[in-house]
């Protein structure tokens, strides 16, 4: 048999938003499960990232981020109106693509100011390795590829934080016209938005780093245009999941920005581990998610202890909300959810996938999402 595919959509019953916790002999998924699952992947983190640089790699060991742990706090999203600073066609290009992650480490002597001579070389790398009989042929496009790089201003949160950078190859559609435009077949990104300061502080001084590389296109383009980064700055590449913790929040910080922008819809595809494989589509209303959300955040008297109202998520309402959300479930099917893994999360913001597949859908809260996705990528990396 093969795998099955459940889809749910309901609203919650008045009178319901309360927490149920599952009966006894139900498998709960603990709240340090977490920092269980990073303790145990570091060291192979380690010797991975060791074995990537090689002894001839310019860049050290950096102070380690291992010992450290996803954020178990951060601040709730703001709406902020990033047009007014980012160039408009970059902005169209970052909300309407899906992008497939990376981590990279550190670039070494890259310079934004260089970035027309790293076009030209970067054609050339590819123009080069098609000559040697490399299949780099794009369907619908003639064979010349042109190559650019701009700078996107406006997106950096910190003065450590390097200028986001966007990538674009060029060609020719088949049969064009003289006077018709070149078309966009690869779109790259690299990004550093709220960087880890500890991190960036300890990097010599000729490393620059933008730790959350994104990348849509042919994967034959992906994998030339990594391997000239790897040639040219001694970097490495690495593939970024999003992490079952990091959908979660997600799924909080999504949900918390409905009552300013409406979310829709919020839809959950969770994994149960049973044979055939059982895959659950769970759709929420919006409103009783968010009033689910609400019923689960601190107390404001509670909150002024450490701060402003309101101003930051602490992971246990995050793990409180998600827990509701099995609870109204296993309440009206009799699953339980905490058995199994969530494996996507969409709403009008956006959409992400555990295989590490991002698209942002909102530029307001573009900024929230970049910020987790950063601390994503620089934790993966062992330095």
């Amino acid at each position: 048999m093969g795998k099955r595919d459940v889809q749910i959509c309901f609203r919650f019953p008045s009178g319901t938003l309360e927490m149920e916790p599952p009966p006894n002999g139900v498998v709960r998924t603990p709240l340090n499960s977490v920092v269980v699952q990073r303790r145990s992947k570091s060291k192979s983190y380690r010797l991975s990232y060791r074995s990537c640089l090689g002894a001839a790699s310019r860049l050290g060991f950096t102070p380690a981020l291992t010992a450290r742990r996803l954020n178990t706090s951060r601040r709730a999203p703001r709406s902020r109106n990033i047009s007014e600073k980012v160039n408009s066609e970059q902005l169209a290009l970052l909300l309407k693509t899906e992008w497939r992650l990376s981590y990279v480490t550190p670039l070494f002597k890259f310079r934004h100011t260089q970035l027309k001579s790293y076009s030209r070389q970067l054609s050339a790398f590819i123009a080069a390795e098609k000559q040697q009989g490399l299949a780099v042929d794009v369907e619908g496009s003639q064979s010349g590829f042109r190559v650019s790089f701009s700078v996107v201003q406006g997106m950096t949160e910190t003065d450590d934080d390097a200028e986001t950078v966007l990538i674009q190859i060029h060609t020719n559609p088949l049969f064009a016209r003289q006077d018709e435009p070149q078309r966009s077949v690869w779109s790259g990104l690299l990004t550093c938005i709220n960087g880890n300061t500890d991190y960036l502080h300890s990097l010599p001084k000729d490393f620059i780093c933008l730790p959350l590389f994104g990348c849509s296109g042919s994967e034959v383009l992906t994998t030339l245009v990594k391997s000239w980064f790897q040639q040219a700055f001694d970097c490495s590449f690495g593939p970024l999941e999003i992490s079952h913790t990091s959908l979660q929040w997600l799924v909080a910080l999504w949900t918390n920005c409905h009552s300013e922008s409406g979310i829709q819809q919020l839809k959950m595809i969770w994994t149960l581990p049973v044979v055939p494989p059982l895959q659950i589509t769970y759709t929420v209303n919006p409103q009783d998610a968010w009033e689910l959300w609400s019923s689960v955040r601190r107390d404001p008297q509670e909150e002024n202890e450490g701060g402003e109202a309101g101003t930051s998520i602490d992971i246990k309402e995050v793990m409180r909300f998600v827990q509701g959300l099995k609870g109204h479930f296993y309440r009206h099917f009799r699953l339980d959810l905490s058995s199994g893994s969530l494996k996507q999360v969409s709403t009008a913001l956006g959409s992400a996938k555990y295989n590490g597949r991002i698209k942002i859908s909102n530029s307001r809260y573009m900024i929230t999402t970049l910020t987790l996705l950063t601390e994503c990528a620089l934790l993966k990396m062992p330095i």
